[in-house]
């Protein structure tokens, strides 16, 4: 019976993969659906409590976007990118991936990835070389993130199952760690490819006019008005407070919440806040939040986790003991092989909240260590294996010179190497620093 509820689940994601976005929730409902009266399976429990923080998070950073805070967050990345070209391969990632440690989702790099390509290709550097890397590390930003979903759901997890592991043990390892992978994958992306002026494809696509005509980015630099300034400048300066007490409530959780009020609790009526004290400071249009592009994305990834999670919850609280009894003995052996478990899950769930949502209480059943689960984090990202994520296709069109693509075999595309090299170092490099630390 185990085999043919995981073909059921199995056959809602390659599903869910073929129509994307929210088809994956959807597709999940209807999954436990069969589950309970085709199977007679008590459906499991949804994961309410990601969901609540996710909202939050995304309610306050889809305020700070109306307010314009995030397009100037995006103005200043770009005046460094032009500022210093020749580092680009460094700065763009660094500059994508610092944006989703801000703001919680990889979800607000698209208006950096046309100024990657038309800094790259001004500067004669290969776009593939920075906009892949970009593309990559925006994900991998997402367990540096104190917002982002991905640390909650660790903290949630860590609570049922009666641990003490806060925001900061979190960090501690997920930063540097994520960020030594990002730049040996930068490293390695300096030499990728042949330069443009060496490329026999790509020179023989300049003989044509056309193409030729559309290789320089003809759009001017991201502008505000004073006043849009003045109001972006006051939202973006409240939320990054905000980041910055959620980060200090972490930190002295137990001398400043109240008895018995959980952290993951804390970062839900926190995030609110920060959306209310910028609207009352800004005075934006609430139809305005709704209608951002942050808003948007956000309650798509509220569904697929609603409902994939759920789905794949009911299949591993019905089985659990033989499940536990399948991988035990392995996994006490090598506690690490657990990194390959979420790394395949990844692979075909497009989000990394949704992954641990689903593996980190099967860890914790099986009596892997805290210190190893949060090692081995950066690997609930990969997703890069397919390349049809948003912000790969979004970085393959952007470049107009070709370079970032997706090869004749769907495998061998521009994200698939730099992806691998970043999310190994930073799984390697989390595991060992989460095992010095804790």
């Amino acid at each position: 019976m185990f085999t043919l509820h995981m073909l059921l689940l199995l056959c809602v994601i390659f599903i869910g993969i073929r129509y994307g976005g929210i088809a994956f929730g959807l597709l999940g409902g209807l999954g436990v659906s069969v589950l309970a009266f085709v199977f007679g399976i008590a459906p499991g429990t949804p994961p309410i409590g990601v969901m609540l923080i996710i909202l939050a998070v995304v309610a306050a950073s889809a305020t700070l976007e109306a307010t314009g805070g995030l397009k100037l967050l995006v103005r200043f990345a770009e005046k460094l990118l032009r500022k210093h070209p020749e580092h680009i391969v460094f700065l763009g990632p660094l500059c994508t991936y610092s944006l989703t440690v801000l703001v919680g989702t990889g979800h607000s790099v698209y208006p950096l990835l046309p100024v990657i390509y038309d800094v790259a290709y001004k500067k004669g550097i290969r776009p593939e070389r920075p906009l892949a890397m970009a593309s990559v590390a925006s994900q991998m930003g997402i367990t540096a993130s104190p917002i982002a979903a991905a640390a909650a759901v660790v903290m949630a997890t860590a609570v049922d199952n009666n641990l003490d592991i806060g925001l900061v043990d979190v960090l501690m390892v997920t930063i540097p760690a994520t960020l030594s992978g990002l730049l040996v994958a930068c490293i390695w992306s300096l030499k990728r490819g042949k330069d443009l002026d060496k490329d026999p494809e790509f020179q023989a696509r300049l003989a044509d006019p056309e193409f030729k005509a559309g290789l320089v980015d003809k759009t001017d630099a991201i502008e505000q008005t004073a006043a849009e300034q003045s109001v972006a400048k006051k939202g973006l300066g409240v939320f990054l407070l905000g980041i910055l007490s959620v980060i200090v409530v972490a930190m002295f959780s137990k001398e400043i919440l109240p008895q018995g009020v959980k952290m993951s609790v804390a970062i839900q009526f926190m995030m609110l806040s920060v959306g209310a004290i910028i609207l009352l400071a800004t005075n934006v249009s609430p139809k305005k939040i709704a209608s951002s592009n942050v808003f948007t994305a956000g309650m798509s990834a509220v569904i697929i986790i609603f409902g994939i999670a759920w789905m794949s919850d009911t299949i591993i609280s019905h089985h659990k003991s033989d499940l536990v009894d399948a991988v035990k003995d392995i996994v006490e052996v090598y506690p690490w092989t657990f990194a390959i478990a979420m790394f395949v899950v990844s692979v075909f769930l497009k989000s990394q909240a949704a992954v641990l949502t689903i593996m980190l209480p099967l860890g914790f059943s099986l009596g892997i260590p805290a210190p190893v689960l949060i090692g081995v984090l950066p690997a609930c990202y990969a997703y890069f294996f397919f390349p049809f994520y948003p912000s790969d296709l979004a970085a393959i069109s952007f470049d107009r010179s070709g370079t970032t693509r997706i090869g004749k075999y769907v495998l061998n595309h521009s994200f698939l190497i730099p992806g691998f090299i970043g999310v190994i170092t930073a799984t390697v490099t989390g595991y060992f620093i989460s095992m010095a630390v804790n």
